[in-house]
């Protein structure tokens, strides 16, 4: 009869310790999902009235609807919790569409597509900014006052895209040449790992 007590002790002492482990666990908050930030794309007209009352250098993203490149780096690069912190730190980002309708007037000149229903029609705004070397996507680096800083055609991943962002973000375009800057500098995105050659288990065989 001593045995039987001491083992309903020891099982009455088991439930009360698991329903405390379950209340503890109830109770407790729920891990929160990190939100990622992301790029504040502005029009270029907005930036411009964004810059009147805060200044930061402008940075242009010339795309067309058709571009490939163009939707893979809005799909790759762009989204990179670095690069959008970052870039909503220190630029106003742009999505310029080279290809728009819609006239633009800026330092009192009139910036038109000159012929906005033909397929292909380039708009003499992104004709500007890449001094007519239409090549997409092409990202623009303007300064603080809408100079221009430079272009830099093609598609570009995370990793390739910080430093240049930086180089001219931390104005140090100012001090040091480009090629002495990019040898030395460290950056915090982490590359994507290559992907694996197609024939190796979970890639499809290419025909």
């Amino acid at each position: 009869m001593k045995g039987i007590k001491i083992i309903g002790v020891l099982f009455t002492s088991g439930l009360l310790l698991s329903a405390f482990v379950f209340i503890q666990n109830q109770s407790a908050p729920a891990p929160q999902p990190q939100v990622v930030e992301k790029i504040q794309w502005h029009t270029f007209q907005e930036a411009v009235e964004l810059s009147k009352k805060d200044k930061k250098k402008i940075f242009i993203d010339v795309f067309t609807d058709w571009c490939g490149w163009c939707k893979v780096m809005d799909r790759n690069t762009f989204p990179n919790p670095v690069i959008s912190k970052y870039m909503n730190k220190h630029f106003y980002a742009v999505k310029l569409n080279a290809e728009m309708k819609d006239s633009i007037l800026f330092n009192n000149h009139l910036f038109v597509n000159s012929a906005p229903n033909t397929k292909g029609s380039t708009h003499q705004l992104a004709s500007s900014l890449l001094n007519n070397q239409m090549s997409y996507p092409t990202t623009v680096y303007l300064d603080e006052n809408f100079s221009m800083l430079t272009q830099v055609p093609g598609y570009r991943k995370p990793e390739e895209l910080e430093p240049i962002l930086k180089f001219f973000g931390e104005d140090a375009f100012k001090t040091v040449k480009w090629e002495d800057y990019s040898k030395t500098f460290k950056g915090e995105v982490v590359p994507a790992p290559p992907a694996p050659p197609a024939g190796l288990p979970g890639m499809p065989m290419t025909h």
